[in-house]
């Protein structure tokens, strides 16, 4: 939350949104209890309703030959629950170097769990989209979501990348990487998602977080590859010898 000398519009775009889906189940799911549901019948009947209904928000074309960065925001790019005098001091370290580098290599795109005003104002108190050095393609909002039932956990939101696949068909599992702070997100597609370390505490940790630099070298090394779900992205910080 915001205080100070903020304005109100950016105090309430870092407060938790009254249109924000419920949280069910507010722990997040280990990788060891990771269990594949992509499969259900009934999970892909609601991820081909969404492929006929949902509009992504495009903002900017999409490059052939791209790769495609899905990034989440709370907690991954962004410390919404701390308190703050503007958006730059919430915002994780290496921000803007990240999404630069990023770009080289993958289209970018950002799908949260709230709505799509709350994207944009966000996105604009973090200075991403008057950036002149990268575009962002598109805003993915909660709508997309789907609701599962996790095996030990109950019923959760994730973030089926489906949904982008059945409707730009040009990304597949095989150029797509998601970043998210929880894991239960991409439970639709684990072989796709990496779970990014949270980003809580603005204050205290900014001056130590390096995860998106770190994040930027990794995203550089696999954008050679062919296949990306081959890789097991809770490794990452193992897939150059001798680490990052």
């Amino acid at each position: 939350m915001m205080v100070g000398s903020v304005d109100e519009v950016l105090a309430e775009a870092v407060a938790v949104p009254e249109d924000m889906p419920e949280v069910i189940n507010d722990l997040d799911i280990s990788e060891e209890n990771i269990t594949c549901v992509q499969n259900r019948q009934d999970y892909i009947e609601k991820i081909e309703k969404r492929v006929r209904e949902y509009k992504p928000k495009l903002l900017n074309p999409m490059r052939p030959g791209k790769k495609l960065l899905v990034l989440d925001i709370d907690y991954t790019l962004f410390d919404h629950r701390s308190v703050g005098q503007n958006g730059l001091e919430l915002m994780r370290p290496y921000l803007h170097h990240f999404l630069v580098s990023a770009y080289e290599d993958y289209d970018l795109a950002i799908w949260s769990a709230t709505s799509m005003k709350w994207i944009e104002e966000k996105m604009r108190l973090l200075g991403v989209t008057s950036n002149p050095n990268y575009n962002i393609c598109f805003y993915v909002d909660s709508l997309a979501m789907i609701r599962i039932d996790a095996p030990n956990y109950g019923v959760v939101e994730v973030k089926p990348l489906g949904v982008i696949w059945g409707k730009y068909s040009h990304y597949t599992s095989k150029n797509t990487i998601m970043f998210d702070d929880l894991r239960r997100n991409f439970l639709m597609n684990p072989q796709n998602g990496l779970k990014i370390k949270a980003f809580r505490n603005a204050h205290e940790n900014r001056d130590t977080d390096v995860e998106l630099l770190k994040l930027a070298v990794y995203l550089k090394d696999i954008a050679v590859l062919q296949d990306l779900s081959k890789l097991r992205h809770s490794k990452w910080e193992n897939y150059r010898k001798g680490g990052y």
